[in-house]
């Protein structure tokens, strides 16, 4: 099939007659041009299909008006409440979104922020993948004064700005209020502990415990990747322990969904055997039977202000290097999943 030829503002420019100049600010409703040329130019050009030329228009200012997103998978709720709050601000900030994601890999992230640099964006917001170790390929941006920011997980002995929320916080939170509910052998279920957000809520449950004069045990803390089947997994394996634990922090609502259901499904009562606290305050939470006790995460809140922040430093409104790290707010919103004591 033969490809129609694109259409060009000399093409508009030989039909109405008028200079090349004259329909080039007639399309940008330069005030210069007639308000009646300037309607008839823009009249033609919906007439013979023109499409206008960002990335020439674009190239020539050093700007595309884009920002890369990558992200460490796509199929999470907190991962797209994250990318609305971000889609949110850029949108009305005039800037277009090219979203990349590592599917936890490091070797896979390091190639897409190698991708998203020659897509020219002007600017990067990153979450890292379980695996990756250091920060190597985000230096070319770096090097081309390109700003990076990176929210959730990150690198927190890194320099580069950041948005999270208090992972130790919420771990400590989440934790004793299973203690006050009058647990004992507290189970945590979690991911890599390479990770920021992981090994800090690993932090605060240890110290919750420790202030609380319960045992540290090893046995109770299950490293997995937070999926569907994790959480039968955890399950499975909580049931095998024994004394059977009668609490469990799992720092993934969706995890803690599956893992409930599957406990339930071999008799164990919520929350009257096994308390449970999730993480992320994910819809499911509201759906499954008892409800859900879980952390307030607000994805959107990180999207909306990492965007704003990257925005504002391009608009040189503001310099993201004077701004290493920014907290946002997270809560323990309680129901009758861990409710033991009326």
């Amino acid at each position: 099939m033969k490809t129609k030829k694109e259409v060009t503002i000399y093409d508009i420019a030989q039909k109405l007659e008028l200079s090349s100049a004259t329909v080039s600010r007639g399309l940008q409703d330069h005030p210069a041009i007639n308000k009646n040329t300037r309607k008839r130019i823009q009249e033609t050009a919906r007439e013979l299909g023109y499409r206008h030329n960002n990335f020439a228009s674009n190239l020539r200012k050093q700007k595309t008006n884009t920002i890369g997103v990558l992200v460490h998978e796509l199929n999470s709720n907190f991962i797209t409440s994250v990318l609305a709050g971000i889609e949110k601000v850029t949108t009305e900030a005039g800037y277009d979104l090219i979203i990349a994601h590592s599917s936890e890999s490091s070797v896979k992230e390091a190639a897409n922020a190698v991708n998203l640099f020659h897509k020219r964006v002007d600017g990067l917001i990153a979450s890292l993948a379980f695996d990756t170790a250091d920060l190597a390929h985000y230096a070319l941006f770096e090097e081309k004064g390109i700003p990076v920011i990176f929210f959730d997980r990150v690198e927190e002995k890194g320099e580069s700005t950041k948005v999270i929320i208090d992972n130790y916080k919420c771990g400590y939170q989440a934790t004793q209020h299973l203690i006050e509910q009058g647990c004992k052998k507290i189970v945590l279920v979690t991911a890599s502990l390479k990770r920021n957000v992981y090994a800090q809520r690993h932090k605060g449950y240890a110290d919750a415990l420790y202030d609380n004069n319960i045992p540290f045990n090893k046995k109770y803390v299950l490293i997995k990747d937070l999926s569907e089947q994790c959480g039968v997994e955890a399950a499975l394996e909580i049931l095998k322990m024994n004394p059977l634990p009668d609490g469990a922090f799992i720092t993934n609502d969706f995890s803690a969904a599956v893992c409930m259901q599957t406990l339930k499904e071999h008799g164990v009562r919520i929350p009257e055997d096994i308390a449970i606290v999730g993480f992320n305050n994910d819809a499911i939470g509201k759906i499954i039977e008892p409800q859900l006790t879980t952390i307030d995460y607000p994805g959107i809140d990180m999207g909306e202000i990492a965007a704003r922040n990257l925005i504002n430093h391009l608009k040189g409104l503001s310099n993201i290097k004077h701004t290493n790290t920014i907290v946002i707010r997270s809560n323990l919103i309680i129901r009758q999943s861990s409710l033991r004591k009326k």
